[in-house]
């Protein structure tokens, strides 16, 4: 695993805009603690900061929390060396005009970054680190950069915090389980974080039929909600669909990020959604399946092969992916794709080593930084 260069620390304003269901802020609260345990002074702001309740009722050492309102108060409030926009979202011309000011009273260079969305196509790395001058408003004169998590060591890598293996490997996983308050005795378990997948039937069918006893950890909210009403459905269709009661479900309660990073080391496969979920399961090395944010213009589908190439998907994942994700044809003769997760786990195994080859996110991200000032 490359090792890691200190660097001075410098102060950090994160901005976040909160659309999907907390995904956005949850990379972002990740990226802000582990910068600040690396020595940097961060100030995260978010336009809803409600979901830190929960997911991070502790906070953290050396992060600042702002709720994000149009427009910014600027009485007392001093912009860092380093502003940082997540995914596309736009900084208040007040902000930026003070930053600007900063700079020129300073001397300083411009520290400006546009930290994309994950993804495994080619335009990631052809991308990453680009200048993107301003053209207009307070900010003009000035250069963005923007830089692309990916899955390659061209592009700017996956979060990755320095301890966050050795934590893996002390953990317990029976001890968690009775934390939870899950009776396990020893069947497989399936964590499932999700929209509503179309695939959701043939799952449940497919895990109600296997000789293998499996329980369904169920995180709450729309995967909660699925569940539910998948089950209520196929009872009336067939209420003998797990008669063997092979299958059993357990719903969760909510988790902090640390307590999610447990649920994926904890179970045998792992179903997620979104990008921080996905990167949490890659470093879980376990077998996931990912349900991928759909788009209305069906662009979601090329992410998603551009993915499964990068990881070497065997053809049974593959399918699987397609099936769970609604991108094969619909119609009632078409049978659910096999789940095979035995079969998935070496290409797994295999992407988690990769990926431990290549520099962190936030490693690259304060050498870039570096480099700029």
């Amino acid at each position: 695993m490359p090792s890691e260069t200190p660097h001075p620390a410098l102060r950090w304003d994160i901005f976040c805009r909160v659309i999907d269901n907390f995904g956005d802020l949850g990379v972002c609260w990740r990226l802000a603690c582990d910068l600040a345990g690396r020595g940097q002074v961060v100030r995260l702001w978010a336009d809803d900061v409600s979901a830190l309740a929960w997911m991070a009722p502790q906070g953290a050492s050396g992060v600042e929390v702002k709720a994000w309102a149009a427009p910014i108060d600027m009485t007392g409030i001093t912009p860092g060396e380093v502003i940082l926009e997540a995914f596309g979202c736009e900084i208040d011309e007040e902000f930026i005009a003070g930053y600007a000011r900063n700079l020129r009273n300073r001397g300083q260079k411009c520290a400006w970054i546009n930290l994309e969305y994950l993804s495994a196509e080619n335009f990631s790395a052809r991308c990453h680190g680009l200048p993107s001058p301003v053209m207009s408003g307070p900010g003009r004169g000035l250069t963005k950069h923007f830089f692309y998590p990916g899955f390659t060591a061209e592009t700017g890598g996956l979060l990755r915090e320095p301890e966050l293996l050795a934590r893996q490997a002390r953990f317990d996983r029976k001890a968690w389980l009775d934390d939870v308050g899950l009776p396990w005795q020893g069947e497989r378990l399936v964590s499932l974080f999700c929209y509503e997948p179309a695939g959701l039937g043939g799952l449940l069918r497919s895990l109600a039929s296997s000789a293998q006893a499996s329980c369904l950890l169920v995180t709450p909210g729309r995967a909660t909600v699925a569940v539910r009403a998948e089950i209520a459905k196929m009872k009336t269709l067939d209420r003998l669909w797990n008669q063997r009661s092979v299958l059993s479900v357990f719903y969760l309660p909510q988790l902090s990020q640390n307590g999610f990073d447990h649920l994926l080391w904890a179970s045998d496969v792992n179903f997620v959604r979104g990008e921080d979920s996905l990167v949490r399961a890659l470093w879980a090395g376990k077998p996931l399946v990912w349900h991928i944010y759909p788009q209305h213009d069906g662009v979601h589908a090329l992410k998603l092969q551009a993915f499964l190439d990068w990881l070497q998907a065997p053809a049974s994942l593959r399918a699987f992916h397609r099936r769970w994700n609604g991108l094969d044809a619909p119609g009632p003769t078409l049978p659910d794709a096999p789940f095979e997760p035995e079969r998935w786990q070496d290409c797994m195994a295999q992407a988690r080593a990769k990926l431990r080859e290549q520099e962190d996110l936030s490693t690259q991200l304060l050498s870039f930084i570096a480099k700029i000032l």
